[in-house]
């Protein structure tokens, strides 16, 4: 089969690689329909984060399970079923209390002797534990696709940062970073009532899609500018809750400071500017507290996937530019050079 490779910096390569086959009696094979390219991926793209030359790339993906080993029960051949960016094992102590991501027999796709989720097929350990079952006249429902396809990363990561940060009806929400994980982050504040949604970014395609989603107002300037535009907006106050979704030094020292006291920063950014945004002082002094990290996206995508089906959420307008296999080389270039929001790959 097909998959996409990484051997260096902007070195993204489709390849042929060993079809994927049952292993373990916990395994499944899944027949990827959709998949797409993370801003995490990115941090391999540019060389940041470091990868062995031919190493599989890519942890979203929709798809039909194939076949499954003798011990899976919660899904069969013919199912239809999105993967979160994580697979766990559903019955370890972490697992049970809904952290998924720190379960000790998971992993993370993509990762050495593991399969990417760009690619044809995909071998799945830990079946019953990591995927959820969708619709199987979804399969098919192309307007329905990449709502569903969100779910198994950047809708689920925005919600966590929600929930870190005590979103609650009513409160005043601050979301910094206009990348995908930002942009559904304001979707999830607005699901989880949020009276006020303030998005930071500077790009009117990306702050157009956080208007649709329920952002109130929009702040384009970055640094002490962005903290004195937010202070303005909540009458010297800050935000109840700031979700925080970019991962370097400016975004986390920017959230911190537009949080008013007693309020909370939710951060789900991946870290690559170190830690010295953290002011534990000013967060000590004005009762400000962090939450996140990696988003446990197996423990939401259930409560998640009703308000998709239902319609009450459409994550999938994040995606802004669809590419085949054979395209995703262009899918990484215009993501990194910021032509393109967030790539979907359809099979």
């Amino acid at each position: 089969m097909r998959a996409t490779v990484i051997h260096g910096p902007q070195d993204i390569r489709i390849e042929e690689v060993p079809d994927p086959v049952v292993q373990q009696p916990t395994d499944a094979v899944v027949r990827v329909v959709n998949a797409c390219i993370c801003g995490s991926d990115l941090w391999a793209y540019r060389g940041v984060a470091a990868r062995e030359a031919g190493q599989r790339i890519g942890h979203e993906f929709l798809g039909i399970v194939e076949a499954v080993g003798a011990g899976v029960t919660g899904v069969k051949p013919g199912d239809f079923v999105v993967a979160p960016f994580v697979w766990s094992d559903g019955v370890c102590d972490y697992c049970r209390e809904g952290l998924q991501t720190s379960c000790p027999h998971g992993g993370f796709w993509g990762s050495v002797g593991s399969d990417g989720g760009q690619g044809e097929a995909v071998r799945v350990p830990f079946a019953d534990g990591t995927l959820v079952r969708l619709p199987k006249e979804a399969a098919t429902d192309q307007a329905l696709l990449p709502s569903l396809l969100a779910l198994s990363d950047v809708m689920a990561t925005g919600h966590h940062a929600a929930v870190a940060a005590k979103v609650r009806p009513g409160a005043t929400v601050a979301v910094v970073g206009d990348g995908a994980v930002g942009l559904c982050g304001v979707l999830a504040a607005q699901r989880l009532g949020a009276e006020r949604i303030i998005a930071l970014g500077r790009h009117e395609v990306r702050t157009a899609i956080a208007r649709r989603f329920g952002a109130t107002d929009v702040v384009a300037e970055r640094g002490e500018a962005a903290i004195e535009a937010v202070r303005e907006l909540t009458g010297g106050q800050g935000a109840h809750a700031v979700l925080e979704a970019v991962g370097t030094e400016e975004s986390m020292r920017t959230a911190i400071s537009i949080a008013r006291d007693g309020g909370a920063v939710g951060y789900v950014g991946v870290p690559h500017g170190g830690s010295a945004g953290v002011d534990i002082g000013q967060m000590f002094g004005r009762n400000v507290s962090l939450g996140g990290g990696v988003a446990p996206a197996r423990a939401y995508i259930p409560e998640l996937l009703t308000d998709v089906l239902n319609g009450r959420i459409e994550p999938g307008l994040v995606f802004d530019r669809t590419v085949d296999l054979d395209g995703v080389p262009d899918g990484y270039r215009a993501m990194d050079d910021r032509s393109a929001l967030k790539v979907r790959i359809a099979f």
